[in-house]
């Protein structure tokens, strides 16, 4: 197989500009923002210059899928965040918990302004968040569970939502819901991969070798266990043979075409053990 080259990606559809431009234009009525990131690559899926977007309101920070991530490198990256300013919670959406620690955070940051008012006689406001992050980190999920109903498409195929909408919630907060955003070009080959590898982007925008060669390196160089509990292949300090790798997990996986692997079939399988959480526990994001 052929070495992982330098890949451009461009994927932003029109609803997503016009998002931005919406959001812009509300600003005035946002009190706050939840930027979720995927805590499988905290890194690739914050937004870049989100703060283009948001300005100087207060963020929260909402890490989603703690049920999948690396307990001990995730703390790592939620110093990281709390070290430059960042308000961080680490979170599994389908979790009330952590629903509630979401809730009671979004209260904390809020309490001066609530003060601000009852000092002046007025009556505490419903805050009003601006929902953000980039496709599948479990913004819907989130936005169903403080609302307390299916109020938000869910699905793995990123760029769901399309328009833009208040919804009201229990907890004396209102939620702008917003399509999934992406920066319009990622140039960073890294990002891309670990992007398409938790489904933020469209598979079909890289090839799926690439991302598939991409998950076995990370998890040869950082889970060698994983890579041998799941596939049975032997963790190596050296460059793996992929065309034996392939060649072997062809035939475990009865994917084999004309006496060759089927080499999409299989990358397909590896990279749908990611999104069928066969593999969890990790952290793709290793440089802080």
């Amino acid at each position: 197989m052929d070495n992982l080259k330098n890949t451009t990606i461009n994927w932003y559809p029109g609803h997503m500009e016009k998002a931005k431009r919406l959001m812009i234009k509300e600003y005035k009525n946002i009190d706050m923002v939840y930027e979720l990131v995927d805590a499988r690559i905290p890194k690739s899926s914050k937004i870049k210059n989100i703060y283009d977007i948001i300005g100087n309101k207060p963020k929260l920070l909402i890490m989603t899928k703690k049920d999948l991530t690396d307990p001990i490198k995730i703390e790592g990256w939620i110093k990281y965040y709390e070290n430059i300013g960042s308000k961080v919670v680490l979170a599994d959406l389908n979790n009330d918990n952590d629903i509630k620690k979401i809730v009671n955070e979004t209260h904390k940051m809020m309490e001066e302004l609530q003060l601000k008012r009852e000092e002046k006689g007025m009556n505490k406001k419903e805050i009003r968040v601006l929902v953000v992050g980039i496709p599948n980190v479990g913004k819907s999920t989130l936005i169903n569970k403080l609302v307390g109903k299916r109020v938000a498409n869910v699905g793995n195929k990123p760029g769901i939502t399309k328009g833009l909408v208040w919804l009201k919630t229990s907890h004396n907060i209102a939620l702008l819901d917003t399509p999934g955003i992406l920066w319009p070009k990622i140039d960073n080959n890294e990002i891309g991969l670990n992007l398409a590898s938790i489904f933020s982007i469209k598979t079909e925008i890289l090839d799926v070798n690439e991302v598939a060669v991409h998950i076995i390196n990370k998890l040869n160089r950082y889970y060698p266990e994983k890579l041998k509990e799941r596939y049975n292949i032997e963790p190596s300090n050296l460059e793996l043979d992929f065309e034996a790798i392939y060649e072997d997990l062809g035939k475990k996986m009865g994917a084999i075409r004309n006496g060759e692997p089927d080499y999409e079939r299989i990358s397909n399988r590896i990279i749908n053990d990611i999104k069928d959480e066969y593999i969890k526990g990790v952290v793709f994001d290793n440089e802080i």
